[in-house]
């Protein structure tokens, strides 16, 4: 049993909708918390209730607009601080900036490291996200880092398209650097795998180069950790069923889903794209190729065994 006080769960304006369904698993009440702005744009924060002492769990994904989600963050944590919470856990599902974890060229900023100091002096003592898209993004941390991920979640919607679609599948990585990704997900489906080998000549334009495996009259699941514009699944997408594929599926934790993107799956090859509720999917964003998983019973698992300090180790093996 830990001794961290009372559980509490704090939200902002990022992704009210999930914090209250992981509420819900834990079986306890979303803390009342008014986050506004002021004329000028600044924020303005109002934590109704007393946090003293208490192990305060706040769910806030720092997806579009990444800056105000962040900022909303900080101000909560600091405001934690300053009212003697026991301990602070920022419970990010979508870690904003995760992209930029290293320099490619001249005079170019590791954004993801910043994000991690200012979450640090904030006054965060320990950070849960899920599928960075930089798994040494956790070292840029100097409090624990909890990493989970959603890959059994998805796997285990394509369970049944897969025991009632005909023909074979095939598990697909849409680059050479998602191929672990790609394993551990095909793994639980106990299917084998095929990697696409592409350049890309300028940002956001990508061009298909080879695809090692066989895909040839195969159902074919492509699986990434985010999905942004759609450039880039949708172009594979049209290349796999060129090179013979079946039917193109496409996966993806995350769906920050910019500009073109919701048109763009709207107008290819894909049967469906299913992503996970760490990004909260606006009416805007919403169609009839593009299928939801719930991750908020991960979390709330995640939250329950930080708090009563039980081993957390089994969710990341998932």
């Amino acid at each position: 049993m830990g001794n961290h006080g009372k559980l509490r769960v704090i939200t902002g304006n990022s992704n009210q909708e999930l914090a209250q369904e992981v509420c819900n698993h834990l079986g306890i009440e979303l803390d009342d918390t008014k986050v506004n702005h002021f004329m000028d744009g600044e924020i303005n924060l109002n934590i109704v209730e007393s946090t003293r002492g208490a192990d305060v769990f706040i769910i806030q994904p720092t997806s579009n607009p990444v800056n105000d989600n962040l900022m909303e963050l900080l101000i909560i944590i600091d405001a934690l601080k300053r009212a003697s919470a026991g301990r602070i856990n920022a419970v990010i599902p979508y870690y904003g900036y995760a992209r930029q974890d290293r320099k490619t060229k001249a005079r170019e900023p590791i954004t993801a490291k910043l994000v991690a100091d200012l979450l640090t002096v904030a006054g965060a003592d320990r950070v849960v996200t899920m599928d960075l898209h930089a798994g040494q993004i956790q070292g840029y941390f100097n409090i624990p880092v909890d990493h989970l991920s959603a890959l059994e979640k998805l796997a285990k919607y394509f369970q049944s398209i897969k025991e009632n679609a005909e023909g074979d599948f095939v598990v697909v990585s849409p680059d050479l650097g998602g191929v672990t990704r790609t394993r551990k997900f095909a793994n639980y489906l106990g299917l084998p795998i095929a990697i696409i080998e592409k350049l890309r000549p300028r940002p956001n334009e990508n061009e298909v180069m080879n695809i090692i495996g066989d895909i040839e009259g195969k159902n074919v699941i492509m699986v990434d950790d985010i999905i942004d514009t759609g450039g880039t699944i949708t172009k594979a997408a049209e290349a796999l069923v060129k090179r013979g594929a079946k039917k193109v599926y496409g996966a993806a934790t995350h769906g920050v889903l910019s500009g073109p993107a919701v048109e763009r799956i709207e107008n290819s090859v894909i049967e469906e794209f299913v992503i996970t509720n760490t990004i909260k999917l606006g009416e805007e964003k919403k169609s009839s190729k593009i299928k939801v998983v719930s991750v908020a019973d991960l979390i709330a698992e995640a939250i329950s065994r930080i708090h009563e300090d039980e081993s957390i180790s089994v969710i990341f093996d998932r």
